[in-house]
């Protein structure tokens, strides 16, 4: 089986010695050491191809010697040196702790779609169910194409895995990825999960896959696409984007709206209105009084649906989906 970059990482710095290896390690994030760790905790035995093809790949020459690799001892001394004490152990007890199912967070979503490519679309939705959701939205968009809209239907349906389902798909992760056990039943609102994969995916994933979703179910399309886009959102759309949304709101909806809105928010609606509009909006929400929270929430919805519309004709842009950032 061909090693991945976590496990070359391993073999490599635990070649070069403990010095060394703490100061690589120390100018790593938390999420690299954490994956890199976990290899090199499993006391890997000396396999001298393995390491003259990792050498390879970063010098000429190879050189020769007695390698000391892996070893819980020797990964708390190198974290401990490139992190101090207190760092190394919790990376320590995470690893040593980690199940086949949290493990999955480590492994490339590329590699671990070529994996699930062959399994059930139930299983790959309950998998998908247990990621990160930046992960999941890489996984779901390396699947092949005729497969994600059942997967993302199958997700979005999700509400409850039980233990005994767990267990299955942990003995097939141990067999197939080289991981350790885990448990416990866990609990979902699938369609808030699928949505939250699917604000991580391309645009063109995400479309793709929403109008096979509505192909079979209207109103699951509909209900995912209102989680996708939340009204705290709005201030991640820039100025000119604002401006088209009001234009096309009411001002007893917006009133209403901006009644539990964050402080930032605010200023961002009033940065976009002019004085007197501002001075009108703020006398109606103050002698408007107590209102429904059902009320508000309606209000808030009728706003999200005339942005998603807006971003859907490409008028306007939401910082930050698909992985996107805007360039000013």
């Amino acid at each position: 089986m061909a090693m991945n970059g976590y496990e070359k990482a391993a073999i490599f710095l635990s070649s070069v010695g403990e010095d060394v290896a703490a100061q690589i390690l120390k100018d790593l994030d938390s999420q690299d050491i954490g994956k890199i760790s976990s290899y090199m905790t499993k006391s890997i035995k000396k396999d001298n191809n393995k390491l003259e093809s990792v050498l390879n790949e970063i010098m000429d020459k190879v050189k020769d010697g007695e390698i000391n690799i892996g070893g819980e001892d020797y990964v708390k001394k190198i974290l401990t040196k490139g992190l101090g004490g207190d760092d190394a152990e919790k990376i320590l007890e995470m690893v040593s702790k980690a199940s086949p199912l949290e493990s999955l967070k480590w492994v490339n979503p590329k590699t671990l779609s070529n994996f699930l490519v062959s399994e059930h679309p139930q299983t790959i939705a309950l998998i998908l169910c247990l990621l990160e959701y930046e992960q999941a939205a890489e996984v779901m968009s390396a699947l092949p194409e005729h497969i994600r809209g059942d997967v993302a239907m199958r997700v979005a349906s999700t509400e409850r895995i039980p233990e005994s389902a767990l267990e299955e798909i942990e003995a097939v992760l141990k067999g197939q990825l080289d991981m350790g056990k885990g448990r416990l039943e866990k609990s979902f609102q699938g369609t808030k999960v699928i949505a939250e994969i699917l604000n991580h995916c391309e645009r063109s994933t995400e479309q793709s896959i929403l109008e096979k979703i509505e192909g079979h179910n209207e109103t699951l399309a509909e209900s995912i696409r209102e989680l996708m886009l939340v009204f705290d959102d709005l201030e991640k759309i820039d100025d000119r984007g604002i401006q088209l949304i009001l234009k096309e709101l009411s001002s007893e909806d917006l009133s209403l709206a901006l009644k539990t809105a964050s402080d930032d928010l605010k200023k961002k609606i009033f940065k976009n209105m002019s004085q007197r509009a501002v001075q009108i909006l703020k006398e109606e929400m103050e002698t408007r009084g107590p209102v429904k929270v059902t009320d508000v929430e309606a209000a808030q919805q009728n706003i999200v649906r005339v942005a998603r519309k807006l971003d859907e004709e490409g008028k306007i842009v939401i910082a930050g989906r698909g992985g996107e950032e805007l360039i000013v």
